[in-house]
C-alpha cells in the first residue's frame, strides 16, 4: 500500500470515528428529549383535565357585577 492510500484510509477512519461519536451523542440527546416531551405531555393532560373539571364544576351565576 502506498503512502497516499494509507493517509486516505487514516483520514477516513478519523472522520468515521468522529461521526460515530456524534451519532452516539445525538442519539443520547434525542432519547432524553423524547423522555422530557413525554413528561410534558402527561403534565399538560393533567392540567387540561383539571381545567375542564373546574369549568364543569364552576357554579358562577351569570349576573351583573355589583359595581353596576
Amino acid at each position: 500500500m502506498d503512502a497516499e492510500t494509507e493517509e486516505r484510509f487514516i483520514a477516513l477512519e478519523t472522520k468515521l470515528a468522529y461521526m460515530e461519536d456524534f451519532v452516539e451523542k445525538l442519539q443520547t440527546e434525542t432519547v432524553e428529549q423524547s423522555r422530557q416531551i413525554e413528561i410534558l405531555r402527561k403534565e399538560n393532560q393533567i392540567l387540561a383535565d383539571r381545567y375542564k373539571e373546574l369549568l364543569e364544576n364552576a357554579d358562577v351565576p351569570n349576573r351583573r357585577p355589583p359595581h353596576y
